[in-house]
């Protein structure tokens, strides 16, 4: 069976979630992207620990900034699931590219473009 999943995401693997760091997901938006999804183990099942649950509070601290910035928190969410569940991965996929889609392009990219004209 060969997923299905929007051709535009970008994915970027890390041993485990933990290893994200918040500067990480605030420098993407700073060179474009308009969202950005964290995908980690089920909560309380990560290998290394607290893996998942250290990478859930830097999405939070994330969309908090975003949120005081006016880039809008919603752009960057966390999942979590099984690496079994491929499907529910093209599903997380999906449903974060229509939310983006709905939110419209990242607010840096259109102040950049508004600068360079």
């Amino acid at each position: 069976m060969r997923l299905q999943y929007p051709s535009n995401i970008k994915i970027v693997s890390v041993p485990c979630t933990g290893k994200i760091d918040l500067i990480y997901l605030l420098k993407s938006f700073e060179k474009g992207a308009d969202g950005v999804y964290v995908l980690g183990c089920i909560e309380g099942e990560c290998r290394f620990g607290t893996g998942n649950l250290r990478a859930r509070k830097r999405v939070t601290q994330a969309q908090k900034i975003l949120d005081s910035i006016g880039i809008g928190g919603d752009r960057v969410q966390m999942y979590n699931l099984s690496s079994s569940e491929g499907p529910r991965f093209a599903e997380f996929a999906a449903e974060m590219t229509n939310k983006i889609r709905e939110l419209g392009p990242n607010p840096i990219k259109r102040f950049r473009e508004k600068l360079a004209a």
